[in-house]
């Protein structure tokens, strides 16, 4: 349920509207935009009167919410929520390029690469030290000691780290990181979520390989229900029946999301096609259909990657994609 306030309301009845709200164990989320304030009502509302709150004398409209996520959903929160990532902002008109390696190899690949692609304009490094793999003989990638070599790369370049994180033990080595992102396999791991939602750190939360848009937004919730509300949404492809490509890039999904959510929403076009030539006009797609943002794959040398070479473009590469981006979003706020 959500309560549309008329202006220059009187903030003594609101006050005493929040205070008997409360007593029934109603927790009420507040959202203040230029014009209006919204209560959006989280908990056992059917025993709220509705009518009764609409009859009173600061309420312009009371709306019944039917949607299961609350606190993810626009009609609690109209405005654009913006994440700030160590300086970096994200959304409502914030354009941000992250950037780097699937997997970190060594000090000197990930140092080389984040000198690469910021001065190309990305605005965050990306760099993966715990990866889940198909395979449990394929390249799990350095752990511990790739984030110590990511942090010495932002140490470095200044830019924000972003990398995925895949059990909760793992939370101590993951201090300095920026950006926590919780990767397609783990979107339902609802104890993660949940030990995710206690910090005070953004969170970048990929679209599970088969999972609806709901099942994505609820799975945001978990992280917001335990009072973490700075998460981005990332549409990386979703499983379809096609098989020349890695995953269906569903474009469509940019749009919606945006419509059914205030959250920002970024594009990883890597993952999402898992061929490095489709990696540019798929990013272009991703920027014109309304994305926050993109998370990009950049090798020094894809041929001989230890992990998803296949999809990851060279810096030289890059650069140029970030050009075509700026040309078909120049009022955007780039970094």
């Amino acid at each position: 349920m959500i309560v549309i306030l008329k202006e220059n309301h009187d903030k003594r009845q609101l006050d005493n509207l929040i205070a008997w709200l409360k007593s029934m164990d109603i927790n009420v989320h507040i959202s203040e935009g230029i014009r209006q304030t919204v209560l959006g009502l989280i908990g056992d509302t059917s025993i709220v009167d509705a009518d009764l709150i609409r009859a009173l004398d600061i309420v312009e409209d009371v709306k019944l919410v039917q949607e299961p996520y609350k606190k993810a959903n626009r009609k609690f929160h109209p405005q654009d929520t913006v994440v700030d990532v160590s300086g970096v902002k994200v959304g409502a008109g914030h354009f941000c390029i992250i950037a780097g390696p699937c997997s970190i190899e060594s000090e000197e690949q990930i140092c080389g690469i984040a000198r690469s692609v910021k001065q190309a304009g990305a605005a965050m490094l990306r760099g993966g030290a715990f990866k889940p793999r198909t395979s449990p003989y394929a390249f799990q990638g350095l752990r511990a000691n790739g984030i110590e070599m990511l942090l010495l790369a932002k140490k470095e370049t200044g830019l924000p780290i972003v990398s995925e994180i895949m059990d909760i033990s793992q939370l101590p080595l993951f201090e300095e990181v920026d950006l926590l992102q919780v990767g397609a396999r783990n979107m339902q791991n609802f104890e993660l979520l949940k030990e995710l939602g206690t910090l005070d750190k953004p969170i970048l939360l990929k679209r599970g390989l088969s999972s609806t848009i709901q099942e994505l937004l609820m799975s945001a919730e978990y992280i917001m229900a335990s009072g973490n509300e700075n998460v981005i949404l990332c549409e990386r492809g979703i499983r379809t029946f096609e098989t020349y490509t890695r995953n269906t890039l569903d474009i469509s999904a940019i749009p919606l999301v945006k419509e059914l959510s205030h959250l920002p929403v970024i594009v990883d076009p890597s993952h999402a096609t898992g061929i490095s030539r489709l990696v540019k006009p798929m990013s272009v797609a991703a920027a014109a259909a309304g994305a926050d943002g993109l998370i990009i794959e950049v090798h020094n040398d894809p041929p001989h990657a230890l992990c998803d070479g296949v999809q990851s473009i060279t810096p030289a590469a890059f650069a140029d994609l970030v050009a075509n981006i700026k040309a078909i979003l120049p009022n955007a706020h780039h970094y």
